[in-house]
C-alpha cells in the first residue's frame, strides 16, 4: 500500500481515545478529517457504510457558480463562486470546466433574464448575455426555440473523486477513516459527550470511542445522531430524483433561466449526462428507502427535453434519488424556498451541552467552507490555534497537470490511459501495469484495467464490489455491470477483498441494486438488456439472488 492502513495508524489503534471524532463520511465529514489532521489534530472518521453514499453520491455533480441561487438567496451564490474558484485550483482532476448557458425558452419571460444577470454581478458572479445563435453554436443541442442565453462559468464535479481525494489527504496527514462502523449512540459525561457507541458491520463487533469533541457530519442523518445526545435537529427532508442518460448529449450545463424548478439542469458528467431534479417533502422515516416514481420519471423527460430535444429520444441508463440536508425553517411545502445555506451549531451554546457541535446544510460545492468552519470550531473548543490551509493545498490527484500525468502510462493504448488519468489524475502513475493481468480490461464501457482495481484496493478503502463501483466506476457505463461485475467480483476474490461465497453474494447484491436503478425506467431496450443481463447471471451462471441473505453492504449513490 502507499498509505496508511485505517486499522493501525503508527501504532495506534483506531478505537484508542482521540481529540476528534467525526460521523459522516460525505465529502464534508472527508473534509472535516482532512482540515483537521491538517492542524496537527487527531481525528477519526466514522462511515455506517461507504464514503459518499449518502447524499454526496446522490446528486448531479454540478460545480456550481452560484448562478442558479443569485435571485432568492445571494449568501449561497457567493459562497458557490467562492468555493468554484477553490475547487478548480485545488481539485482540478474531480473538475470538468464546462462552462454552463442559463437559456430563456419562449415559454418563459426575457425580463427574469435581466434579473438574473444583475443578481448574479451583484454576488460576483460572471453571468454575461450572449446571442441565442452564438448559444447554439456553443452548445449544440441546446433548443434552438430558445429566446435568450447567459453564459456562466459552471462546470462538472465528480462527488466520490473528490470525497477519495480528501480522504486520501486526510490519511497521509495522520487520519484514521473507519467505513461500515455506524454509530449507535453518543457516551455522555452529565453535560459532556465524550465518545460514541459504535457497531462494526463487518465482524458484528461493539465499540465505545473517546475523543475530546465529536462533530456530527451525519447530513439529513444528523437529526438521529443528535436524539442520541437528547437535542433536537428538525430537518427538511427534500427528495430530488435524477435520470441518467446512455450517452452524453451536451457538454456545456444548460440551465433554465427562470425561478428555480422541477427538471431544469442538464448536467454532462464523464461518458453520460443527468437531467434533474425534482424537489419533493418526505417523511423523515422515509430518507433510506427513496424510489423514484413513473410521475417524476415523465417529468424530468418532458422538462428536459425543452432544454435539449435530443434528450427525448435518447436510452435512459437509470434513475435515482437522493435526499437535500436541509433544516427547516418554514413550512414551505417543496423546500424550494428553504435556504441552502451552512448551518452550524455549537450545542454547548445552544443546548448547554458541551463537546459536541453539529455542521449541515450546505451543498457539496460548499463543503470544503463547510468543514473548514466546523474545523475553526473544534480548534476554538480545543486551544488550538492553526489556521486552515485546504483553500490552498492542492488535493491527491491535482498536482500536476494532465498531459504530465501521462507520462510512464506505456504500454496501456491512449485512451485507456486517458481514461485512468481522468480518474485518479497524477495518482494515475500508482497504477500498476506491464503484466498481461494489470493491462487486462476489466469493463469496457469505462475502460477499467484490472490494475486500476488492483490499485483501488491497495490504496482506496474497497470493502466489496459497491466501493470499487465508486472509486473505478466499475459498472456504471452502459451496460451497468451486465459484463463487468463478475470479473469485478472475481479479481476481489483474487485480491483477497472476498471469499469466493463473499463474493458471490457481493455480485448478487451488486446486479440486484443496479436493478433497482433501471427499474423505474425499463423499456425499449434498457428493459431488453436487463432481460439479458438476468439470462446471463441467472441462466448461463445459475445466480438465483438467493445464495445468502446475511445483511447486505449497502448500495448507495448513482
Amino acid at each position: 500500500m502507499d498509505v496508511v492502513t485505517d486499522k493501525v495508524i503508527k501504532g495506534r489503534s483506531p478505537y484508542a481515545d482521540t481529540d476528534v471524532i467525526i460521523i459522516g463520511g460525505g465529502a464534508t465529514g472527508a473534509g472535516i478529517a482532512r482540515d483537521c489532521a491538517r492542524r496537527g489534530l487527531r481525528c477519526l472518521l466514522l462511515e455506517r457504510y461507504d464514503i459518499a453514499s449518502g447524499a454526496t453520491g446522490h446528486n448531479h455533480g454540478l460545480l456550481h457558480s452560484g448562478a442558479r441561487y443569485a435571485v432568492t438567496d445571494g449568501e449561497s451564490a457567493r459562497e458557490c463562486i467562492a468555493e468554484n474558484r477553490i475547487l478548480k485550483h485545488i481539485a482540478r482532476h474531480c473538475i470538468e470546466p464546462t462552462d454552463g448557458l442559463f437559456i430563456t425558452l419562449p415559454q418563459d419571460s426575457l425580463a427574469y433574464q435581466q434579473r438574473f444577470i444583475r443578481s448574479c454581478n451583484d454576488a460576483g458572479i460572471d453571468a454575461r448575455a450572449i446571442d441565442p445563435a452564438e448559444a447554439l453554436r456553443l452548445e449544440p443541442s441546446v433548443n434552438p426555440s430558445l429566446t435568450g442565453a447567459v453564459r456562466v462559468p459552471d462546470g462538472t464535479v465528480d462527488p466520490f473523486r473528490l470525497t477519495v481525494a480528501n480522504m486520501l489527504d486526510a490519511r497521509e496527514q495522520g487520519a484514521c477513516f473507519l467505513t461500515y462502523h455506524e454509530v449507535t449512540g453518543l457516551i455522555r459525561q452529565g453535560d459532556r459527550v465524550s465518545g460514541v457507541r459504535v457497531f462494526d458491520h463487518q465482524t458484528g463487533l461493539r465499540h465505545e470511542i473517546r475523543g475530546q469533541v465529536v462533530v456530527n457530519a451525519a447530513g439529513i442523518w444528523g437529526q438521529k445522531i443528535a436524539e442520541y445526545a437528547d437535542l433536537r435537529i428538525r430537518m427538511f427532508p427534500a427528495k430530488g430524483a435524477l435520470l441518467i442518460l446512455g450517452h452524453r448529449i451536451n457538454n456545456m450545463v444548460i440551465n433554465r433561466c427562470r425561478a428555480p424548478a422541477d427538471a431544469d439542469i442538464l448536467v454532462p458528467g464523464d461518458t453520460i449526462s443527468l437531467i434533474g431534479t425534482t424537489s419533493t417533502h418526505v417523511d423523515y422515516a422515509d430518507i433510506d428507502r427513496l424510489q423514484v416514481t413513473a410521475q417524476e420519471v415523465d417529468l424530468l423527460i418532458r422538462e428536459g427535453a425543452l432544454l435539449a430535444p435530443a434528450l427525448a429520444a435518447t436510452r435512459l441508463l437509470r434513475a435515482y434519488a437522493g435526499v437535500r440536508p436541509l433544516v427547516a425553517s418554514d413550512d414551505d411545502p417543496s423546500g424550494r424556498n428553504v435556504s441552502r445555506g451552512i448551518v452550524l451549531l455549537d450545542h454547548a451554546s445552544r443546548d448547554g451541552m458541551e463537546g459536541f457541535i453539529t455542521i449541515t446544510g450546505g451543498k457539496l460545492m460548499t463543503y470544503r467552507l463547510m468543514a473548514e468552519w466546523a474545523t475553526d470550531k473544534v480548534c476554538e473548543k480545543l486551544g488550538v490555534n492553526a489556521s486552515c490551509t485546504t483553500a490552498r493545498e492542492v488535493l491527491p490527484g491535482s498536482h500536476a497537470p494532465a498531459k504530465e500525468s501521462a507520462v510512464g502510462m506505456l504500454p496501456l493504448p491512449a485512451s485507456i490511459a486517458g481514461s485512468a488519468r481522468y480518474r485518479h489524475g497524477d495518482r494515475v502513475s500508482r497504477v500498476p501495469r506491464g503484466n498481461r493481468l494489470d493491462n487486462s480490461l476489466v469493463c469496457e464501457c469505462e475502460a477499467v484495467t484490472a490494475g486500476e482495481v488492483r490499485y483501488a484496493v491497495d490504496s482506496l478503502t474497497v470493502n466489496n464490489l459497491t466501493d470499487l463501483r465508486r472509486r473505478t466506476r466499475v459498472g456504471m457505463g452502459t451496460c451497468q455491470g451486465e459484463l463487468c461485475a463478475c470479473r469485478a467480483a472475481g479479481l476481489l476474490t483474487r485480491f483477497n477483498v472476498a471469499t469466493p461465497r463473499q463474493s458471490i453474494r457481493q455480485l448478487s447484491q451488486f446486479l440486484d441494486e443496479r436493478w433497482k436503478g433501471i427499474r423505474p425506467i425499463a423499456w425499449g431496450n434498457a428493459l431488453r438488456e436487463s432481460e439479458f443481463t438476468s439470462w446471463v447471471y441467472q441462466g448461463l451462471c445459475g445466480l438465483d439472488g438467493r445464495e445468502d441473505n446475511d445483511k447486505p453492504e449497502a448500495e448507495h449513490g448513482i
